[in-house]
């Protein structure tokens, strides 16, 4: 899951939002840096208000992430982005094509999702601005020793820039796509990558229940 799904149904919560949030920012400042459920689990039930309700947040999006990850609908759109890549950018058989066919459920079903509802990211932008940086950075010291000021000059960064909203924007979304690579030291994508995109979004919007729908159902959400 991306940003958007993570933290749809808890945006009345912002430190539960930031904390949702966290393993991701974590990839952009400090790709060493990991705040699993171990870290996160000693943390749900303390005294601290914002604390407790950022390591809820870390908890669920490790959570969110395990049954996503499991679902017969991302496994068939996964492997489907994947050959729709791999046919746009011919004779690209690297690592690079199977990532873009993780990522780019992700992200198009946040834009799914941000489409279906046109108050949901300006709701999640509102939550975020409600965080205080320095709680959010006091937790990841407290959660995993690491000092973490880094963290705290992104997320004013992250509410400032709003690139949640380019997903919508074939030709943004394909420079989110290549900040990414960038990240990650993969090769940058081509242009013509986008004309996959229109076919790709409608994959994504037929099968957005069944992304958003534990298998089995009994898995809690």
């Amino acid at each position: 899951m991306n940003y958007l799904a993570h933290a749809r149904q808890h945006l009345d919560d912002p430190y539960f939002v930031a904390g949702t949030a966290l393993p991701d920012w974590l990839n952009v400042v400090a790709r060493k840096v990991r705040v699993r459920r171990r870290h996160a689990a000693p943390f749900e039930a303390d005294s601290q208000a914002p604390l407790a309700a950022i390591a809820r947040g870390v908890l669920q999006h490790h959570h969110d992430d395990a049954w996503f990850h499991r679902t017969p609908a991302f496994a068939q759109l996964s492997l489907e982005m994947t050959v729709r890549v791999r046919e746009a950018l011919p004779g690209d058989e690297g690592m690079r094509v199977f990532f873009l066919g993780h990522i780019l459920v992700e992200l198009l079903l946040d834009a799914e999702l941000a489409g279906q509802d046109p108050q949901l990211l300006p709701r999640y932008y509102q939550a975020l601005a409600r965080v205080d940086p320095g709680e959010v950075a006091g937790a990841v010291r407290r959660m995993s020793g690491w000092g973490a000021e880094p963290l705290a000059e992104l997320i004013p960064r992250f509410i400032a820039e709003r690139f949640l909203w380019d997903y919508a924007d074939d030709d943004k979304l394909l420079w989110r796509l290549n900040q990414v690579m960038q990240r990650v030291r993969l090769s940058p994508l081509p242009h013509r990558l986008t004309e996959i995109f229109p076919a790709a979004r409608l994959a994504v919007s037929r099968q957005t229940t069944q992304l958003l729908t534990p298998d089995p159902p009994n898995v809690p959400a």
